[in-house]
């Protein structure tokens, strides 16, 4: 391991036009994962040993392929990124690990995706560093060994049940991360609005991030939305743009997000469950046929905000609706 080493970053490096952040410091919210991930780095560099495996799991959009790359840069490592699925064979396993080298950090994004076979695959190269492979004819083959260099993996997941336990348990730091506060999300708001060059009022910054779903991608999605309506709007190209908080709340309007955040998705996702199957419960692959999505895409991107907001419980029955909207009120509990 070499502590010192410029890191090498590979992937994207700005999501929605926004730089990512480069350091832990740099990074807003997620503070109990960043804690404890400050500590394990701060091991690793002083043992100059690669950093344990890395398991990320919580909703998308929090932050996990932004941390991972962070992870490497903070190691002073180079950085490898795939995409679990787009693993089909032991032979595509062997060439990913083959470009690794020592203390190198390979990040895994829908590892959940990873069929059982390649699983076990990884474990022997996860836990001691080596592969077998097959080599020879049938009748004649045998299984040669082949060591790796020690590097580190690390996982993320919106599904965290769906590895197998042996898979699980070798990674031997679990983070999980959690859809971010009010306050949390001003931060990533007021960032993103310094780094996209415009100006922006505190009540605007509020109301963007109180729009935001708990989730940094969707802030920084409509951060930039609203700098496009006031860059359309502004007058004198000269002076800098300036976003009022009327002005926000017209442009999230008219991109179809409300005061609690909701989309078009989510209301129909709630108009599905009231009026069609009279708030419930139903299970999972009903409500998703009736509605034409994904019944995965259900589950991992619009019900956690939905649940969190107390909109929708997820019950041994099924979906509840325990609030119903209503356009004059807000939300009611049904009667």
């Amino acid at each position: 391991m070499e502590p010192n080493r410029e890191p090498e970053i590979e992937g994207q490096a700005a999501d929605h036009g926004v730089p990512r952040p480069q350091s832990l410091a740099e990074f807003n919210g997620q503070s109990a994962a960043k804690d404890n991930l400050a500590v394990y780095i701060a091991s690793a560099r002083k043992l100059q040993a690669p950093l344990d495996h890395v398991l990320f799991d919580g909703p998308p959009g929090v932050g996990k392929t932004t941390l991972a790359a962070i992870v490497a840069n903070e190691m002073g490592a180079r950085f490898h990124s795939v995409s679990a699925p787009s693993l089909k064979q032991p032979a595509d396993v062997f060439a990913m690990l083959s470009v690794i080298e020592a203390g190198d950090v390979l990040f895994m994004d829908e590892v959940h995706r990873l069929s059982t076979v390649l699983e076990e695959n990884l474990h022997e190269a996860m836990e001691d560093f080596t592969m077998s492979l097959v080599v020879g004819e049938p009748g004649s083959a045998r299984i040669v060994k082949v060591p790796l260099p020690p590097f580190t993996l690390i996982g993320a997941t919106t599904r965290r049940g769906d590895l197998s336990t042996p898979f699980r348990d070798r990674f031997g730091i679990a983070v999980h991360l959690q859809l971010y506060t009010q306050a949390e999300m001003e931060l990533v708001v007021s960032r993103a609005v310094g780094k996209l060059g415009f100006v922006m009022e505190k009540e605007a910054v509020a109301e963007v991030a109180r729009r935001s779903r708990g989730t940094p991608r969707i802030g920084l999605r409509i951060t930039r939305r609203v700098r496009d309506f006031a860059v359309a709007a502004h007058d004198d190209a000269t002076s800098a743009v300036k976003v009022t908080v009327e002005a926000a709340r017209a442009s999230l309007d008219r991109i179809g997000i409300d005061e609690d955040g909701l989309d078009a998705t989510d209301r129909r996702y709630i108009e599905v469950l009231r009026d069609r199957f009279h708030g419930g419960p139903v299970g999972l692959k009903t409500l998703a046929t009736a509605m034409g999505e994904n019944d995965k895409n259900i589950e991992d991107s619009i019900e956690p905000y939905l649940i969190m907001k107390g909109i929708v419980d997820k019950r041994p029955r099924g979906r509840v609706l325990v609030k119903k909207p209503n356009p004059l009120q807000g939300f009611l509990f049904p009667s």
